[in-house]
């Protein structure tokens, strides 16, 4: 006898899901990137919720041409042992409005599609993931985010008499 196995359907990516993340997150990045101090931009933000501090995310620009920007996003601090710090490259296209992961971790290049099961357990919709965590993280460094005590406009006990 045969048995007839249904084989699972291909997976195939949501290209409008992907567009709105990368949408957003171009946004994301503007906004926080237009946080200066003494006309210089700021390339590290503080978190603290409440009184509680929760770590500094670093943005460096690693390459710079006409219509692109590429950048590395990376919490370098954080106020547990154990916590990944996130660092992903970011590439940044001016022209369209969008940003989108194109490195995490020690993952070089992420697949728009993965085979699944796969050798490193990869989800089918791994960029998409990924978009959607860097999205989630830009919401929380703009929610809670600060500029870091070094660049403070006055100093403690400062102006008073």
């Amino acid at each position: 006898m045969t048995e007839w196995v249904k084989r699972p359907k291909a997976y195939v990516p949501d290209l409008r899901q992907l567009g709105a993340l990368c949408d957003g997150n171009y946004q994301r990045l503007r906004k926080l990137r237009q946080l200066e101090a003494d006309g210089q931009p700021v390339c590290e933000i503080e978190l603290y919720r409440e009184h509680q501090y929760l770590g500094r995310v670093r943005i460096e620009v690693l390459q710079t041409a006409r219509f692109t920007e590429t950048l590395l996003l990376e919490q370098v601090h954080n106020s547990g042992r154990w916590l990944n710090n996130p660092r992903m490259t970011v590439r940044v296209y001016h022209d369209a409005l969008m940003a989108e992961v194109i490195s995490c971790y020690r993952q070089r290049q992420i697949a728009p599609v993965n085979d699944y099961p796969n050798r490193f357990m990869h989800h089918p919709d791994e960029k998409v993931q990924i978009n959607g965590f860097l999205a989630d993280w830009l919401d929380y460094c703009l929610r809670f985010g600060h500029l870091p005590m070094e660049h403070a406009a006055w100093s403690a006990g400062e102006g008073i008499e």
